[in-house]
Order: structure tokens, then C-alpha cells, then sequence
């Protein structure tokens, strides 16, 4: 899962302000049982010792109306320049609350890369298409309309003839002219901004055009969801119902794909480590393309308390404070809980994050990673059980 968003973290000293917020609004007193929320955890936050004007800019993102619909949360971490994170979360915190301190509360956040699924959603006729780029669990961050050139896309009521035949041509041919520009454009958009998933919708023979245009970038990551239209939307909820089943199957796929890339690297040997010590070795060397944490109040290395040691870089990690003096650096060197240590240098290598539940894969310390390329210096894990105690396998 991308976790880039969490990027302008990077580089801060701190100290931060994180907040979790249930940003529901209830049925009786709507956006104000929100404000309700939030003034209790500004006043955490300032006895916390968050200064007044970091808290008067949290307040300020607080109140900006976001689209989302139905139950939602948000996570926001400022420090003293501002808001630097402001994320929608899907469904809302298990418990509202604020943090002030040298180290923003990433688990959480990180949890939002789970709920999140980078996509574009299509809406085509056959005169052209709206498109919706979604970032978050709530609405749209940008939108944008592609219009066709060819305008003749009705085809002439009648009963026949040469004139109604030359018509119906040109409406057909217009159809897939236009086509062709919306798959063009939606191809430029793909390759250019990366999502994970193109959702399509709108009118069936237009969907089909531009479906058959499409370039294989685009086309690979392409989800029909019927129920949406350029003019109007019969039902909503149902469409936006459709539309949130097909991103939780996505996510699942996602999840899937990542357990058995891990499991298929550790069979051959080199493409996928497990254990903190392995892990903490791979993330220094820049090798990881997705890191793995098991997931659930019963894994192990959860909520183990342990601690690394980072410097000013971000590939800068070790488990011992002489780890770090040994790659040159002599200030800013500094202990934090060992997942926070440890997603900060995932950030720091553009690796992904997956939380997985802790029965679908053994994991040694509750941590692992896919490996973007390997080599003789890399971490062997081909003879796990004679190298590590058979009791820190996750599940024995």
C-alpha cells in the first residue's frame, strides 16, 4: 500500500501535534457534535504543552468542510509550520484523540494506507467523460471532463433509408471517435499519476468503446461499476454501495498479492526476509519494496515496547545507538518504538506498507519485508528454523 502521503513527515524534527478524530456528524446535531469532539482534543493537546498557533491552524483544517459521506474519521499531524498530514479515514477511530510530542503517532496513520486506495473513477457517454481522482476516503480531490470533437451522437429516428444509414454512421462513428479520445486522455492520466485502480461506469456502449481503447497500463487496472451517469444518478447510495464493494475486494487482492509475493521470496531465498533484526538490515540497505506488519492485538511484536535507533537519514537505522555512529552520523541520533523506526525508513525508500492479520502468514517478531532486489549480502531466510529459536515463529 502507498504510504508517500505520510512523506512530508520526513525530515521534521518535531515536535508534533497528531490528531484522531471521529469526523461524523450526528443526526441531531450534525457538524457540531465534530467541533464538540475536536474542542476536547485541542484541550488535551495544549495541556500536553502544544503551543496556541499550531493548535489555531489544526482548527482550522478541522473545520474545512470535507466530502465524505456515512461514518469517517480523520488523522491530521501539524508541527510548528503547519498541517502537514490531513488524511480521511474510512471508517472512524476506535477513540478520538490527541498526541503532542517529538514523535507523531504513525501506527495509527499508517493504519490509513490499509483503508485507502489510490483511483480514478470514469464516467463516459458518447460525448465524452468526467473523471474524479480519489486519494482517501473522502470525496474527490480533483476533477476534470474530457469532451469529444465529434458532436453527431444521435442516431435519426425513421424508418430506414439512405439518409438515416448516412446519419447512424456518422452517430456510430462519432461514438468511437470519441472514445478514442477519452481512452487517450485517460491513458496520459494513468501513466502519469499511477493509481491503482481505474473505476469505469456510465453509458454501456460507451464503457465498451473505451474499454477497447484503452492502453494495457490502464486497461489492467480497470473495474466496471454500472449505476453512474454524466447527467444523473438514479440511487447513489446503491452506486457508492457498488463502488465500495469493489474497492474492498481490491483491497483484499492487494493484501493477498503481497502474502504471497512474501511467501513465494522466502521459498526461493532472497526475496523476502522476516524478523526485526533481518528487516532493520535490508531497510538500511535501501532493498525493501513493501514492508509487513501482522496485524491484531495478539501479534507478536505488536506492542512489544522495542526500540531502534535512527539518524538524520532516513535509511539511517539500527538496533544499537554505535549502529549509527558507524554510518557517520554524530547528531540527531535518536531511540523510538521499533515500528515507528521502522515505517519511517520504509518512507524513506518509497517501500509500501501492508498490515496483515497475524494467522495468514508466520512472521518472526510480528514484521517482514519484500525485497526489491537481493544479493550475497542480503539476509538469509532458506534455513529459518536451524538459524532462529523455532518458539519466535509466529504461530508455533
Amino acid at each position: 500500500m502507498k504510504i508517500d502521503w505520510l512523506k512530508p513527515l520526513l525530515g521534521r524534527p518535531g515536535p508534533f501535534a497528531t490528531v484522531y478524530l471521529d469526523a461524523t456528524p450526528s443526526v441531531e446535531a450534525g457538524d457540531r457534535e465534530v467541533a464538540s469532539r475536536w474542542r476536547g482534543v485541542r484541550r488535551s493537546l495544549a495541556q500536553a504543552g502544544a503551543p496556541a498557533e499550531l493548535l489555531d491552524e489544526l482548527e482550522e483544517a478541522v473545520s474545512r468542510p470535507i466530502r465524505a459521506a456515512g461514518p469517517h474519521g480523520r488523522v491530521l499531524i501539524a508541527d510548528e509550520h503547519g498541517v502537514l498530514v490531513d488524511r480521511v479515514l474510512r471508517t472512524p477511530p476506535p477513540l478520538t484523540f490527541g498526541s503532542y510530542g517529538r514523535v507523531p503517532a504513525l501506527l495509527q496513520a499508517a493504519r490509513a494506507a490499509d483503508e485507502s486506495v489510490d483511483h480514478v473513477r470514469v464516467v463516459v457517454d458518447r460525448q465524452g467523460a468526467d473523471l474524479a481522482w480519489y486519494a482517501s476516503a473522502g470525496g474527490p480531490s480533483e476533477r476534470s471532463t474530457i469532451t469529444g470533437e465529434h458532436d453527431v451522437i444521435t442516431k435519426k429516428a425513421g424508418r430506414g433509408g439512405t439518409t438515416q444509414r448516412r446519419v447512424d454512421a456518422r452517430a456510430e462513428d462519432s461514438w468511437e471517435r470519441n472514445a478514442e479520445l477519452v481512452a487517450a486522455e485517460v491513458d496520459r492520466q494513468v501513466a502519469e499519476r499511477r493509481p491503482e485502480l481505474v473505476i469505469i461506469s456510465g453509458d454501456v456502449r460507451a464503457v465498451a468503446l473505451v474499454r477497447g481503447e484503452l492502453g494495457k497500463l490502464a486497461a489492467d487496472l480497470v473495474v466496471e461499476v454500472p449505476g453512474d451517469s454524466r447527467t444523473s444518478v438514479t440511487n447513489a447510495d446503491a452506486f457508492e454501495a457498488r463502488v465500495a464493494e469493489a474497492l474492498e475486494e481490491f483491497r483484499a487482492r492487494r493484501r493477498a498479492g503481497v502474502i504471497a509475493e512474501f511467501e513465494e521470496g522466502r521459498g526461493r531465498g532472497g526475496g523476502a526476509v522476516t524478523s526485526i533484526e533481518d528487516v532493520v538490515a535490508v531497510l538500511g540497505r535501501g532493498q525493501v519494496k513493501e514492508l509487513i506488519f501482522a496485524d491484531g492485538p495478539g501479534a507478536v511484536g505488536y506492542a512489544d515496547g522495542r526500540s531502534l535507533w535512527i539518524g538524520p537519514d532516513p535509511l539511517h537505522i539500527a538496533d544499537r545507538r554505535s549502529g549509527i555512529e558507524a554510518l557517520g552520523a554524530t547528531e540527531r541520533i535518536e531511540k523510538l518504538p521499533a515500528r515507528v523506526a521502522l515505517l519511517r525508513a520504509a518512507l524513506g525508500q518509497d517501500a509500501g506498507l501492508t498490515l496483515v492479520p497475524e494467522d495468514s502468514v508466520d512472521l518472526i517478531d510480528g514484521v517482514g519485508a519484500t525485497l526489491r532486489w537481493s544479493d550475497t549480502a542480503t539476509p538469509g531466510e532458506g534455513a529459518v528454523a536451524m538459524s532462529r529459536d523455532a518458539g519466535r515463529r509466529r504461530g508455533r
